[in-house]
């Protein structure tokens, strides 16, 4: 339930001109959390690491291969959130930083992710990371809400 809370908790935050305020206000951890499974030791289904700290989840980023079709030798990061409390501790760059390792381990030499169009605190942040934009674009259905996303890509060795 704690990831769920951050991830949701995370939307809510940073989202908040991007997507209806009626629907961030309804989001709920409840609905999220039986998404999750952290049982899984299979490499090829996600992997989420999370960050703690005072027995508390400050953020999680969640790995796998990619599931963009033109990329299939590409790791993907399907998720970073930190908790909103935790912003600018640099708990989102210690996150980023083990999920990239996590993908080399798997034997991925580059990734890609997805970013909400518009949300320049995440495009500033990955670029900074020494991610780049491709020129890709979606429209994607994320929690039943339509978003279009801007594929980002970063080599990793």
């Amino acid at each position: 339930m704690a990831v769920a809370r951050v991830h949701v908790r995370s939307w809510q935050a940073a989202y908040r001109t991007l997507l209806p305020d009626n629907y961030l206000d309804q989001l709920r951890p409840e609905d999220r959390a039986e998404r999750y499974d952290f049982t899984t030791s299979d490499p090829q289904k996600p992997h989420t690491s999370v960050a703690v700290g005072g027995g508390t989840i400050h953020g999680f980023a969640t790995t796998a291969p990619s599931r963009d079709p033109d990329l299939p030798d590409y790791g993907e990061l399907y998720a970073l959130y930190v908790d909103p409390e935790q912003w600018g501790q640099r708990i989102g760059v210690a996150l980023v930083s083990a999920a990239r390792a996590r993908l080399l381990q798997l034997g991925s030499r580059n990734a890609l992710l997805w970013v909400l169009a518009g949300n320049t605190r995440a495009d500033r942040f990955y670029e900074i990371d020494g991610w780049q934009p491709d020129g890709h674009h979606r429209t994607d259905s994320i929690w039943n809400i339509t978003v279009n996303e801007i594929r980002y890509q970063r080599i990793l060795s």
